[in-house]
């Protein structure tokens, strides 16, 4: 089989991921020569190089793993679970024939852990034309979100409008006043949705002049963000807060810039950004002064889930240390693979059967202290928000009420 996405280099996570999936691909191969009921595929299309590397990297770190400790137990039903992933650089031109290569050639189950909201606006047709679930993906734009829900399309996480309006929220419980927030986005669908999240939020807070609030906006793959910079700068207030809709790379290199200019300003960035790239990225800038909304609950906490999840690295990736977004790809396999097993269950592990199997999973506890539920009408499983800031070099746990001191001890001499 050929392996399209090998011929890149990355760091220590990046060469655990290129081990890990060797072994799987090897593992497929293998398979495939004896028994085509011997394994259960399942595909992914991610980002393995490119500016969005890491969140691809890490994300199916977290699937790994998980699909590892299942495997070690015997499978589902004795049936050993394999992970065929392809790299398309966070670009939706290499996701759709990645798409369809698995689904159609490869003949996955399903495809898990896609990351982007531009690959999602290519992932999410080909999923719902071919009939084959499309979950978990690492985005959490408007077009995974459709109400009534598409029937092929699972989230697992909130969706970047939730962590925007979450994000409004604490800035004007803190003091912050609607025309003192600014944004910086990505100029495609992934900035959108962040972007238009948080002018709902505002609406609904009461202020309708939210459109012209300052915005500037760069290109997905780049680091051009100068003039988008600028844009904020000549609005006729400077702000106090910028919500940043970005991956970690652009979203750090505007931060450093804006730090000069605005030494007092928050910077609120959604999860996609990779919040312990971003930290490392950031150097000594940014402290007490940029903050991360994450979608799973912190990777230290003391959660059973997060707790496994620990062991499980420490056991199947050595060398590889815990983070929000391996842990996100990690919770969201094992309510995934809650949803294989009650299939294989009912003798139903097919295309059909696994969606059948996901909307009937109700009330779930995968350990993390929150109930989960599926149905037809309700294909998300997570709405929560947990923020976190940056102290000490690292995105810690923290309140949305502890930033009104903040807040006033940073512009009481604006």
């Amino acid at each position: 089989m050929q392996k399209e996405w090998i011929s890149f280099s990355f760091g220590s996570v990046g060469r655990i991921i290129f081990i890990l999936l060797n072994l799987a691909q090897a593992s497929f191969a293998q398979e495939t020569s004896t028994s085509s009921q011997s394994s259960i595929k399942i595909g992914s299309s991610t980002a393995l190089q490119g500016p969005a590397q890491t969140l691809g990297q890490r994300m199916t770190l977290g699937e790994k793993i998980y699909f590892d400790k299942i495997n070690a137990a015997g499978g589902i039903n004795g049936q050993k679970i394999i992970l065929i992933v392809h790299n398309d650089s966070y670009e939706p031109s290499l996701t759709a024939p990645n798409m369809r290569k698995l689904i159609t050639r490869e003949q996955v189950l399903a495809v898990i852990g896609n990351v982007g909201s531009p690959t999602a606006a290519v992932s999410v047709p080909i999923a719902q034309e071919l009939k084959t679930l499309l979950y978990g993906c690492y985005a959490g734009a408007q077009v995974l979100h459709k109400n009534p829900p598409d029937r092929y399309i699972f989230n697992f996480r909130a969706s970047y409008a939730e962590e925007t309006a979450a994000m409004v929220k604490g800035l004007l419980r803190a003091g912050v006043k609607p025309d003192e927030i600014a944004f910086f986005t990505q100029n495609d669908l992934f900035g959108d949705s962040g972007y238009l999240g948080a002018i709902t939020a505002l609406k609904e807070a009461g202020y309708q002049d939210s459109e012209k609030l300052a915005h500037g906006r760069f290109t997905r793959n780049t680091l051009n963000v100068e003039e988008g910079l600028s844009e904020i700068l000549d609005a006729k207030k400077l702000p106090k807060a910028i919500i940043i809709v970005a991956p970690y790379q652009p979203s750090a290199q505007f931060i450093k810039l804006a730090t000069k200019e605005l030494p007092n300003t928050l910077f609120l960035n959604v999860s996609f950004v990779g919040s312990e790239t971003l930290a490392k990225e950031l150097g000594s800038v940014g402290e007490n002064h940029v903050i991360v909304t994450q979608v799973v609950p912190s990777y230290d906490s003391d959660l059973p889930a997060v707790k496994e999840y620990r062991e499980s690295i420490k056991k199947y990736a050595k060398g590889a240390q815990p983070g929000y977004v391996s842990l996100e790809g990690y919770l969201a396999t094992k309510l995934f693979t809650l949803g294989l097993q009650r299939a294989a269950d009912a003798n139903k592990l097919t295309r059909e059967g696994i969606v059948e199997a996901m909307e009937n999973l109700h009330d779930v506890d995968i350990g993390i202290g929150i109930p989960i539920s599926y149905d037809k009408n309700n294909h998300q499983a997570l709405h929560r928000v947990w923020p976190t800031i940056l102290r000490n070099g690292k995105f810690t746990s923290f309140d949305w009420s502890e930033l009104s001191p903040l807040v006033k001890d940073k512009w009481k001499d604006h």
